[in-house]
């Protein structure tokens, strides 16, 4: 039996063929472990862990479906019309205050986060793909990453050649510097 995520899987399989899958759990009579979560690349060293239970879709845009918008704070990029909502699209690494993605990309790869009545479509260099990680394994993120992203994490997960950061999507969604 495979247990998917299906609603995520899908815009990652079907959207996006070539995104590789980090994890794929292949079980027989016995569950998965760990919580599943959206791994994401802001750059070559900074990865991002999104909570699955807060992603509601997973695609590749061109950078031609987004709509301008003048005086808006950098990290806004635009607007995106997906199945009949608008979105603000972010960059994430920018609004994180890590680095930014290149202006004249032809593309972009989004996340769309959502809580209640709010949601956000987070642009990043590249979506990973889905991974799961036991609670025990989340650290606190005090003493190891700078202070202003503290605010925007539920903690980190050290592994052996990197520190994945588990991004808390509420703050984002209700974080003043947005307004939404």
């Amino acid at each position: 039996m495979l247990i998917i995520h299906f609603s995520i899987l899908y815009h990652l399989l079907i959207q996006s063929p070539n995104i590789p899958m980090i994890e794929t759990q292949i079980l027989s009579n016995q569950r998965a472990v760990g919580d599943p979560y959206l791994h994401l690349q802001i750059d070559s060293q900074t990865q991002i862990l999104l909570p699955m239970t807060m992603t509601k879709e997973v695609f590749i845009i061109p950078s031609s479906r987004l709509t301008i918008m003048p005086n808006m704070p950098s990290f806004f990029l635009g607007l995106l019309n997906q199945r009949s909502r608008i979105f603000w699209v972010v960059d994430l690494g920018k609004f994180l205050n890590l680095s930014s993605l290149k202006l004249d990309s032809q593309q972009y790869s989004i996340a769309i986060i959502h809580s209640g009545k709010k949601a956000l479509a987070l642009a990043v260099e590249k979506v990973m793909g889905v991974t799961r990680f036991s609670k025990e394994r989340i650290e606190s993120p005090f003493n190891t990453v700078q202070s202003d992203l503290i605010p925007y994490l539920q903690g980190c997960i050290p592994q052996e050649k990197q520190l994945f950061f588990i991004l808390d999507p509420e703050a984002i969604l209700n974080s003043p510097i947005l307004s939404l």
